[in-house]
This record gives structure tokens, C-alpha cells and sequence, in this order.
């Protein structure tokens, strides 16, 4: 009893210093009289960022569950929401928080969370994208430079992102998991090219990336050489935990795709509002409640770090859920759900997972994605099968076997 006294205690003290902290910090930077990058740029140095990242990176080494105090008292006081294109500094963060050198948290971690410099992420190529481990991407070292050479594809926002997440195959000679190393990659750089890929909404929200001999200094290196592999998981657990909603984002019931749902069910006429379309409603609404409740637990239940492999969990039940959901918001609309939606070719320059933003029509076509981004739904399966559940792992004969070895199609 005393030891759960003493962690209650503890977590009262941790958000009565938050708390603390973002009142003095609204009293001296009002968001309604300065830039945004400025104002932003102020709550990185006042540890107000990633209030779970170290002191003197954004963050007060806390843990993660308290940033939903410090975002709240941001919006509360006027601040702008976190620009949709910067999603992926919710993956890039951490991962060079955690495998960075000193020198990369300086230069990299304020710009990415201020705005000023936007990133994608380039891992998945085209015989590479379950099977992650399996990419071709070439990285030959040349005195403090490496020239890498390699096509991926599947980047989201890329046409937008200054830096890239990069994972390259720097030794063909080890086995795949084991001759990977990852980099920072200038979007700008000679040699990198960026093409559209069109999608069933319309738009290019992905993109396919062409790298050709383009030169990257070693000290855009991200963690060690032949260590990308473990750097890359960090990406990953991230991105899975992100698009899952594992930071419990979602904080009051009924928001989100569902909220969708159920204003589409309010507008119905009284006579098609049926007892059957109402159970199946129900039962999706109660499916996002638990969904919400699990994340906010997980999140309350972390310490300062990067998600295991848990987040799998909620990754794979929004996936589900989300392509569901917007299921029944088409057939509530019935016809009208077929029509008067812009097919027209377009890059835009927001990105949201579950489409919610843009309405029911385009959120059906744009959830088809969920079950294939960030780690298919068979994948998430396969992570919490072995590494939670701890059940045997499928066969794996070339894990072992030198990359440049294994048969290829």
C-alpha cells in the first residue's frame, strides 16, 4: 500500500510542476501576440515540447501522459494546433532523441518541432515493405560521405519534407537485419527525385522517391553503422502508437470517425432510423469507446521512453475500426453517399490518417489505407502474437542467410 501511495504521490507532484511550468510560461509568451515558430520555439526551450524527451531537448524527462495537460492549456490560451504536415516529427523526434548524437538533437529537434523544417519518412520499397528487412537501397561509404542509391516508395507528405528518414542496406554481406544503417536525408539534395503517386481520392498524398548516387555525410548518420535495424523499430513503434491514436488524442467520447457516424444517424429521417442500423451503430460506438479508454490507459500506464510493442494493439483495432465505421456512414447517406465528390488530381498539404476532417465520402476511400500504412493489419497481428502474447514465430529461413544471398523475384 505504501509503495502505491509513494507512486500516486509522485504522480501529483510531476503534473503539479507541469502545470506549474506552462502557467508561468502563458504568463510571460502570449500566443495570440507572437509568431507561431517563436511561441513554439520558446516551449522547446522551456522543456514544454515532448514533456517525456530529456531536459535540454523539448522535454522534462516526465512522463508522456502529461502532455495532454500542456496541449490543452496551449489550445485553451490560444495557441495554433501542431501543423498536420509535422506528423512526422511525432516519429523522427524520438528517434533521434534516442539514437542521435549530441550534435544531431541540436541541430534537428527544435526546427522539426517549431516547423521550420518538415519531415517524411522513406523506408518501404518495392520489393520491400512487409518484409521491411528485405530493402535494397545501396549506402557505399566514401571517406566521411556516403553515396546511396535506391528507390522507396509510399513516402507520405515526401513532397512537402525538407529531411528524410532513410534506411539504406550498407553491407549486403550480413544478414538483412544486420547490414542496415539509417540516415537523415536532405530532400534537397542532387539526386533526390519526388514523384506523385495518385490515389484512389485523388489526391498524391504518397509519393515514390528516387535517390541517384546522392552523397550524405557520415555525420547524418542516425545511430551506428549496421544499426539500422534497431533504430528503425524505434521509427516504427512510434509511427504504429501515432496513427493508432495510442496518445490517447481522442479525449472525450464520441469524437473522431465515430462522431461522423452518429451526426449522420441524427440527420436521418425518423423512418429509416431502424432498430438494426441503430444495433450496428451501437456496437461501432462501443468499439471506439473501449478503443479510446485502452489508449488512455496505455498512455497513463507509460513512463518516459518509446512504446513497445503494444502499440500494435491500437494500431491494428483503428485500422479495423476506422474502414467500419465509415462503412455504415456510406450506407446512411445511401445514394447521396455516390456522389458530388472531387476526383480531381491534387498534392495536398495536410495529411489525416482517418480522413475525418474531410468528410464521410472521402474518409471511406481514404481508411482503405489504414490497414496497409505503418505495418499492415497482418503484421500487427504477427508483432502481438510473438512479442506479446508470446506465441512461436512463423519460419523465417533466410533470417540468418547473407542479404545478397537470398532469392529475390
Amino acid at each position: 500500500m505504501s509503495s502505491t501511495n509513494g507512486k500516486l504521490g509522485k504522480r501529483a507532484e510531476e503534473e503539479e510542476k507541469v502545470t506549474g511550468l506552462v502557467t508561468e510560461f502563458l504568463q510571460n509568451h502570449n500566443p495570440k501576440e507572437m509568431d507561431n515558430i517563436a511561441f513554439r520555439g520558446a516551449r522547446y526551450d522551456a522543456g514544454l515540447a515532448w514533456v517525456h524527451f530529456p531536459e535540454g531537448q523539448g522535454g522534462l524527462g516526465l512522463r508522456p501522459n502529461l502532455q495532454r495537460i500542456i496541449e490543452r492549456r496551449m489550445r485553451e490560451a490560444g495557441a495554433l494546433p501542431t501543423d498536420p504536415t509535422t506528423f512526422f516529427m511525432s516519429l523522427a523526434g524520438p528517434t533521434i532523441s534516442t539514437h542521435g548524437s549530441e550534435e544531431q538533437k541540436k541541430r534537428f529537434l527544435k526546427p522539426m518541432f517549431t516547423g521550420e523544417e518538415r519531415w517524411c519518412q522513406l523506408f518501404s520499397e518495392p520489393g520491400a515493405g512487409s518484409d521491411f528487412a528485405g530493402l535494397a537501397c545501396k549506402a557505399e561509404k566514401d571517406g566521411d560521405e556516403w553515396i546511396v542509391s535506391g528507390q522507396k516508395v509510399w513516402n507520405t507528405l515526401a513532397h512537402l519534407g525538407d529531411w528524410g528518414m532513410l534506411v539504406t542496406r550498407s553491407n549486403p554481406e550480413l544478414p538483412k537485419h544486420k547490414g542496415m544503417t539509417y540516415f537523415a536525408l536532405d530532400m534537397n539534395a542532387d539526386g533526390v527525385e519526388v514523384r506523385p503517386l495518385r490515389q484512389i481520392t485523388g489526391e498524391a498524398e504518397f509519393n515514390e522517391v528516387y535517390v541517384t548516387e546522392v552523397r550524405i555525410p557520415d555525420n547524418n548518420r542516425i545511430g551506428d553503422i549496421g544499426e539500422g535495424w534497431r533504430v528503425a523499430l524505434t521509427t516504427l513503434m512510434n509511427e504504429r502508437t501515432a496513427i493508432g491514436g495510442g496518445g490517447g488524442s481522442i479525449s472525450k467520447p464520441g469524437m473522431g470517425p465515430i462522431g461522423d457516424a452518429v451526426e449522420l444517424w441524427k440527420a436521418l429521417n425518423p423512418e429509416m432510423q431502424n432498430k438494426a442500423t441503430l444495433d450496428r451503430l451501437m456496437s461501432l460506438w462501443t468499439k471506439a469507446e473501449t478503443l479510446r479508454l485502452t489508449n488512455q490507459r496505455a498512455s497513463s500506464a507509460a513512463k518516459a521512453g518509446n512504446p513497445g510493442p503494444e502499440g500494435s494493439i491500437g494500431k491494428l483495432a483503428s485500422a479495423e475500426l476506422n474502414k467500419a465505421i465509415y462503412e455504415l456512414c456510406l450506407d446512411l447517406m445511401g445514394p447521396e453517399g455516390q456522389i458530388d465528390y472531387d476526383y480531381t488530381f491534387r498534392r495536398p498539404e495536410l495529411l489525416s490518417t482517418d480522413g475525418s476532417i474531410h468528410g464521410p465520402r472521402y474518409a471511406f476511400l481514404r481508411v482503405r489505407a489504414n490497414s496497409i500504412e505503418g505495418g499492415t493489419s497482418e503484421i500487427m497481428r504477427n508483432i502481438l502474437g510473438e512479442q506479446v502474447l508470446g506465441l512461436p514465430g512463423e519460419p523465417r529461413v533466410d533470417k540468418e542467410v547473407p542479404w545478397i544471398e537470398v532469392p529475390r523475384s
